[in-house]
């Protein structure tokens, strides 16, 4: 079974950073697109930014307008891990923060749609 587990998160003042991990498990995990999401209370899911496989088979990045400029995706292979540089925090960004994974190829416009397996999340705090 996929296995995703998150870490990093925290509280931060705003204007501060974090990294978030994920480590991955369970897979090729090579083949497969990853992606962040986060869910703040009383709101619905969102998804932030992600490394995804598209149809020439090379990854690629995709930021939400919420976050593009502020935070970085990356991948260490070697280790299976997925990370999130949240830089500029703001209080808004509060919420808590979820690993993703999919293996299908995606497009840019459905980057952040359709991951069948999620971790169990970590908290960011800005405040």
């Amino acid at each position: 079974d996929v296995q995703l587990v998150e870490s990093g998160g925290g509280l931060v003042q705003p204007g501060g950073s974090l990294r978030l991990s994920c480590a991955a498990s369970g897979y090729t995990y090579t083949a497969i697109s990853m992606a962040w999401f986060r869910q703040a209370p009383g709101k619905e899911r969102e998804g932030v930014a992600c490394l995804y496989i598209g149809v020439d088979t090379t990854y690629n990045t995709y930021y939400s307008d919420s976050v593009k400029d502020r935070f970085t995706v990356s991948r260490d292979n070697p280790k299976n891990t997925l990370y999130l540089r949240l830089n500029s925090l703001k209080t808004e960004d509060s919420a808590m923060y979820y690993c993703a994974a999919d293996g299908r190829v995606k497009t840019s416009s459905r980057a952040l749609r359709d991951y069948d397996h999620y971790g169990q999340g970590t908290q960011v705090t800005v405040s």
